[in-house]
Order: C-alpha cells, then sequence, then structure tokens
C-alpha cells in the first residue's frame, strides 16, 4: 500500500488568482481548495495543479539556456490550432523552441506568468535535446 495517495504539480507564481483561472479554463477545472497564497484545481481527469504565491518568482527562460526549463506541464490534446486559439485567447503565448524541423505534432507555449507547456498530439516523437 503507497502512503502517498496524490500527486499535485504546484507552479509559484505572483498571481495564484489570476494563473488559476488561466488553467481553470484551459482544462475545464473546477477549483478544490484555495487560500490567501494557494489555490489549487483538479480537472476531469483527475489532474491536480496547484499555484502557490512567491512574489519573487521569476519566470524560466526556455527555450533559453540562461534560466533553463524548470519543469514543464504537457497536455494530450486533439485540435493543436483550436487549442492555439485558447491559450492566446486566455492571454497564454506561443513560445518559439528554436528548432522549425522538429515535429509539428507538439507546439509549446508559455502561461500568463511565464510557465512554459506543451501541448502535442499522440506519443512524443523525439527525447529532449540538450
Amino acid at each position: 500500500m503507497s502512503l502517498v495517495t496524490a500527486g499535485v504539480v504546484v507552479l509559484d507564481c505572483a498571481e495564484p488568482e489570476k494563473l488559476a483561472q488561466f488553467y481553470k479554463e484551459l482544462l475545464a477545472a473546477e477549483e478544490v481548495g484555495a487560500h490567501v497564497n494557494r489555490m489549487e484545481i483538479r480537472a476531469a481527469d483527475g489532474f491536480r495543479l496547484a499555484l502557490r504565491r512567491d512574489v519573487n518568482a521569476t519566470a524560466p527562460s526556455w527555450p533559453r539556456p540562461e534560466n533553463s526549463l524548470q519543469a514543464h506541464l504537457e497536455f494530450v490534446v486533439d485540435d493543436l490550432d483550436a487549442v492555439e486559439r485558447l491559450v492566446v485567447s486566455l492571454g497564454g503565448r506561443p513560445m518559439e523552441t528554436g528548432d522549425a524541423s522538429g515535429p509539428t505534432e507538439e507546439r509549446g507555449y508559455a502561461d500568463p506568468a511565464g510557465h512554459s507547456f506543451v501541448v502535442r498530439r499522440g506519443t512524443p516523437t523525439a527525447p529532449k535535446q540538450g
């Protein structure tokens, strides 16, 4: 029997309320916990994400190496174009990965606080480089 009953991905950010709203809409999730410095949401499939207040949070610089990728989220989708429109309408932005020859079945984005995430179709086609 495992002592750990659930896992939660936690992103530090300056404004957890705003970032929680972004991910609630992107994932069609519901808020399952909140207090002054932390918001937690859960998607219909059980995926849990928490946003923790850190007034000194700095966004990763990925794909640039100086503050590189600290962590990222990956979401499996059916329609890359529709998801891109949603991400941008919610305040996210596309990220230039620097590899135009890479697979076209995934796209990189940053949420409104600068955390990187990838949306992809199917299984990954190439290992992480670098």
